[in-house]
């Protein structure tokens, strides 16, 4: 499996904006499902309300977390489930483990959870002997290709269909086509045969509902209901903040979510799972375990600041419409959360100092958090965790990053605050542009540390005449008339 690692951010990331075949994949979500969802929430009554709405929802749920942790705890075990919590991902994975050594367990069937990418239990599954196969159609191709997903809802977005066609004729030994219907059926004869051979199914839950004690999952391929059900064993993985209170909260965020994540008014599969089957039921497993998984989740709970991207659920729209995203793929973020919230998540999780880089190279635009099912201010994050990289927090085992750009902003809030100072700096800067190289009019080379806004693209000069220049030759002229 392709190790994920957020050290390597810019070197992935300067090497996808030269991929065309990467961005001609990922022009799909561009143009179809990110403003799909915006035309959908439209159709809510009340319209947008329904984002105020749902983020009002989250707001209340991860302000409780700890009363509606414990109720869908309760109504698990009622029904005959077991419920562990994990605090690390290592307990989360080692739970399993032991669940799996218990049973014997020889093969794995998996799906719809990025949490067990986050906690790498795959290589500790293979590690430990047990097979262990991704039956959702994206996660099994990046699973042949020895690869990572690379989108939160869609992990084999970075591929064309001609590019599956080869993976599958070289690993399946199936004969080339680029067709998708007659991929989907070379998939489903393959994983067929897992499904019905394997010994426990593990997958994520989209949400939970406290009130009732189940766990939902969307999909569109029924995988999901072939993994929950036929092996003797499942086990659901889920973060400590994907649960909703009650039903009606539980009804307000599904239908938030499938618009946001594939621009769907509603999935074409949804399942609800809670327990072990009852003696009259004629399909389910024996033994039913729902894992909890906090693995750094609690520390973002306590801050304030913070506290609100836990009210993501996970769709991945912030990716769909990312700017950044759109031109670097998810590989390059080195995490299983990309785009916007995987550059406010992944440093809060793993450490704002190791992946400084991630929140540094979001462009602030702003689209994350209009396209936002919960309207999570994404973009207010980012600039708090660039203000702890610029000053430092013990809180967060932060260190200041770098002096000299501490030094350099603190001048230029003097500048930009200062109205004569500023307007001399500007003359000076047009006059010292000059010297400047140049190609149709852009500068190619800025000097000295300005060079990293041109070593990838040039920079555009400072106008002749400033808007405000204008705007007050343009009063001075009409005066005069």
């Amino acid at each position: 499996m392709h190790s994920q690692t957020p050290l390597k951010y810019r070197e992935l990331a300067a090497g996808a904006v030269k991929d065309s075949q990467l961005h001609r994949a990922l022009g799909m979500m561009r143009d179809k499902v990110g403003r799909n969802a915006v035309n959908l929430y439209n159709q809510i009554a009340p319209g947008q309300d329904s984002r105020r709405a749902a983020k009002a929802v989250r707001s209340r749920i991860v302000d409780n977390l700890d009363v509606v942790l414990e109720t869908l705890t309760e109504n698990i075990r009622a029904r005959g489930g077991q419920v562990y919590l994990a605090d690390t991902g290592a307990d989360a994975v080692e739970y399993c483990l032991q669940v799996a050594r218990r049973h014997q367990v020889r093969r794995v069937v998996k799906g719809k959870s990025m949490l067990s990418e986050e906690i790498c239990l795959n290589p500790a599954l293979e590690a430990a002997g047990i097979e262990t196969v991704e039956t959702d159609l994206g996660e099994y191709i990046v699973q042949l290709k020895g690869e990572a997903p690379s989108h939160i809802i869609a992990p084999a977005i970075h591929y064309t269909r001609e590019q599956v066609g080869a993976l599958f004729a070289e690993k399946l030994g199936e004969p080339y086509t680029d067709d998708p219907p007659s991929l989907t059926a070379m998939a489903r004869k393959a994983l067929r045969e897992k499904m019905l051979t394997a010994d426990m199914g593990i997958s994520g839950g989209n949400t939970a509902c406290a009130e009732t004690g189940h766990v939902t999952i969307v999909s569109n391929e029924g995988n999901i209901r072939m993994t929950s059900t036929m092996p003797r064993v499942h086990i659901v993985l889920l973060g400590i903040e994907k649960i909703a209170a009650t039903l009606e909260d539980h009804d307000i965020l599904l239908r938030m979510l499938t618009r946001a994540a594939a621009g769907q008014k509603i999935s074409t599969y949804i399942s609800y799972v809670g327990g072990p089957r009852l003696p009259d039921e004629p399909d389910g497993p024996e033994e039913f375990h729902l894992v909890l998984v906090d693995n750094g989740r609690s520390r973002i709970l306590a801050d304030p600041d913070f506290r609100e991207v836990l009210h993501c659920v996970r769709c991945g729209g912030c990716l769909n419409v990312c700017p950044v995203y759109l031109n670097i793929g998810g590989h390059s973020y080195g995490s299983p959360y990309c785009g916007p919230i995987g550059a406010v998540f992944t440093p809060l999780t793993r450490g704002i100092g190791e992946c400084s880089h991630l929140c540094q190279g979001e462009t602030l635009c702003g689209a994350c958090k209009q396209v936002c099912p919960v309207d999570n201010d994404l973009p207010r994050m980012l600039s708090l965790l660039r203000a702890k990289l610029a000053d430092g927090d013990p809180k967060w085992d932060v260190l200041p990053q770098s002096r000299a750009a501490k030094l350099a902003f603190t001048a230029w809030s003097l500048v930009m605050s200062r109205r004569g100072l500023y307007d001399a700096l500007r003359g000076l800067a047009r006059m010292g542009q000059r010297l400047l190289p140049r190609r149709d009019g852009w500068i190619v080379r800025l000097p000295g540390p300005l060079g990293g806004w041109t070593r990838g693209r040039d920079f555009p000069p400072l106008a002749e005449e400033s808007f405000g220049e204008r705007w007050a030759r343009r009063n001075r002229d009409g005066r005069d008339a």
